[in-house]
């Protein structure tokens, strides 16, 4: 059974009472119940996925990981279902972004409440986060600075610099909750940064000979992986709006000056716009993920068609 709440209920609700609403109905609405996860694990969520397989990673056979938004699903407009809620009122760790991921604004206080005894780790901590569009790091700010959505991007974990540090970060909660598991999860932590340092010398060998350094992306999730490389992302729309006509002369434009024939998108937005950017420029769409589960993989993908479009 499926539970669904317009916009127009959840503002009719104080967050606390909507969360509360939302267990119960997990609770004791049939087929609603969330199986029990296997005896003696840390239950640990994660918002997106990406984070969930740091958490995979560091955990190991020590934890159980969900994820509250799922593959295809979009961080900008996802609700939790009273299953997943139910999931939080019995997690011991949570692995939010903190970056300004738009389901964490709208969720992450009313997750908290309905299970005060789950810690929260920040898996930004210590990453500069960049604003939308900016490319000089001195313009960043430290994570946990006043900022909104729609001023500083949320995307930092597409960069494998940043990647390192997440995993840092999920390694001292865990081990925080975990102190029996600690020498674990640092071994874990050591065996990863490894593979992410080789993953970034990868990714900067593969596009320091490319022939052009700027790139077309529908949504603009990829500053920090171009801010790290030395690219320049752009954006076609932000914040997962549509085009204006208008706006779409003015990407045709600029896509036709700078000589670029790919248009890169995302799957958790349409794609209709970014087609028909391709159609009038002579070009194609690609798709790329930057909430794709296997982080390594996925980078590795992202990386190799970037490079074959750039040169």
């Amino acid at each position: 059974m499926t539970i669904s709440l317009s916009r127009k209920t959840r503002a009719f609700f104080p967050a606390r009472c909507l969360a509360a609403l939302l267990l119960l109905c997990a609770v004791f609405l049939p087929g609603c119940t969330a199986k029990q996860p296997a005896s003696g694990k840390i239950q640990v969520i994660a918002s997106i996925e990406p984070l969930a397989w740091f958490a995979e990673r560091i955990g190991g056979e020590r934890v159980s990981v969900s994820v509250m938004v799922p593959s295809g699903g979009n961080p900008h407009t996802y609700e939790p279902t009273p299953k997943q809620m139910a999931q939080v009122s019995r997690a011991a760790l949570f692995v939010k972004a903190g970056s300004g991921v738009e389901f964490e604004l709208d969720w992450m206080q009313r997750l908290i409440d309905l299970n005060q005894n789950m810690a929260v780790c920040n898996a930004s901590e210590g990453v500069l986060l960049l604003p939308m569009g900016e490319t000089e790091r001195e313009h960043g700010r430290e994570a946990g600075d006043h900022h909104h959505h729609g001023c500083l991007d949320p995307h930092f974990w597409l960069s494998p610099k940043n990647a390192r540090l997440i995993a840092r970060n999920v390694e001292r909660s865990l081990a925080a909750i975990d102190p029996d598991g600690k020498e674990y999860y640092a071994s874990n932590l050591v065996a990863l940064d490894r593979v992410l340092e080789a993953l970034d010398r990868e990714s900067r060998e593969a596009l320091a000979g490319v022939k052009h350094r700027q790139f077309l992306v529908f949504h603009p999730a990829w500053g920090y992986f171009a801010h790290e490389y030395g690219l320049t992302q752009i954006a076609a729309e932000q914040e997962g709006k549509s085009l204006t006509p208008r706006q779409m002369e003015r990407v045709i434009e600029e896509a036709r000056r700078e000589g670029i024939r790919v248009v890169f998108v995302s799957p958790q937005f349409s794609a209709a716009q970014a087609e028909a950017i391709a159609r009038d420029i002579g070009g194609s769409t690609v798709t790329v993920d930057p909430l794709a589960f296997d982080y390594v993989r996925n980078l590795r993908q992202v990386t190799a068609a970037l490079a074959r479009s750039l040169q």
